[in-house]
């Protein structure tokens, strides 16, 4: 038999060595443990300054690429259906008795393009909006009053839109790629398009400025938005629509400096009258 300090010497060796085995596993977790730390540390630096990156990106998109040909020579790009992407006009309209609002858009979104622009003034929400909502047609509102417009614009291809109207008997016509499709006459008579409200592009206000609704968000590509204080003729939409000269609005012109963007829309070069034809 073992004898009893033979036994104690064992037991205190294997206790030892247990020791010791611990105490190298506990290194290791240590070891472990400041790898880890580290790479975990490596890893949210690199997605901080990934996500930095982006930031700075999304910015630069919103502030507008100053690099493109001329001023005028870029579009609106709203590529989704949401309550968060948007351009935003800096300019205001002062009192108007009359106007003309033309632009470039390009849409196939369906069911209907949603809303190219609004206006909105306080207490009046719908002081001026050109939408186009589910399965009813293109519908221009003044001072919330309705006019239905015929013009067909979603099949994917760049469209010129005219709009013009004017207090008097609250007369308006409607142009589509230079020729006129509609007019119509009693939309908001006599009333005055009040000034210093807030014009947006791609979204409908139910509030100045805010409460967008996805559903009647604009999808696709808006270009040459410009705005008048007077009815253009229709000779000079003609030349408008067809490229043969340009005509910057007096009140609104579309220059890149007047136009923010927003929640991921973007700017973009573009010669709307070089791609036009490639649609053709």
């Amino acid at each position: 038999m073992m004898a009893e300090d033979d036994f104690r010497e064992v037991l205190q060796r294997r206790l030892g060595e247990l020791e010791r085995q611990l105490l190298r596993k506990v290194a290791e977790l240590e070891d472990e443990k400041s790898l880890l730390h580290n790479e975990t540390s490596a890893h949210r630096q690199k997605t901080e300054s990934t996500l930095n990156a982006l930031l700075q990106r999304v910015t630069e998109l919103e502030r507008g690429n100053s690099a493109f040909k001329s001023p005028d020579a870029f579009k609106v790009s709203l590529p989704l259906r949401t309550n968060y992407l948007y351009g935003k006009i800096k300019k205001t309209l002062p009192e108007l008795y009359a106007f003309t609002i033309c632009l470039w858009l390009r849409s196939s979104a369906s069911p209907g393009i949603g809303t190219p622009f609004s206006y909105a003034v306080p207490g009046q929400a719908n002081e001026i909006v050109l939408i186009e909502w589910g399965n009813n047609p293109i519908e221009l509102l003044i001072n919330d009053k309705v006019a239905q417009l015929p013009l067909f614009v979603s099949d994917g291809k760049w469209h010129h839109i005219c709009i013009t109207w004017t207090t008097r008997d609250g007369m308006w016509e409607a142009f589509q790629d230079g020729e006129k499709l509609g007019t119509g006459e009693n939309l908001a008579p006599w009333h005055p398009i009040k000034p210093g409200g807030v014009l947006i592009l791609g979204q409908e206000q139910d509030t100045v400025g805010g409460r967008f609704d996805a559903t009647q968000a604009f999808v696709g590509e808006l270009s040459q938005f410009n705005i008048w204080d007077r009815v253009l003729r229709a000779q000079e939409i003609i030349n408008i629509a067809n490229c043969s000269t340009n005509m910057p609005g007096n009140i609104i012109p579309w220059v890149d400096n007047n136009v923010d963007v927003f929640g991921g829309a973007s700017k973009w070069p573009v010669e709307t009258c070089e791609e036009r034809l490639l649609d053709l």
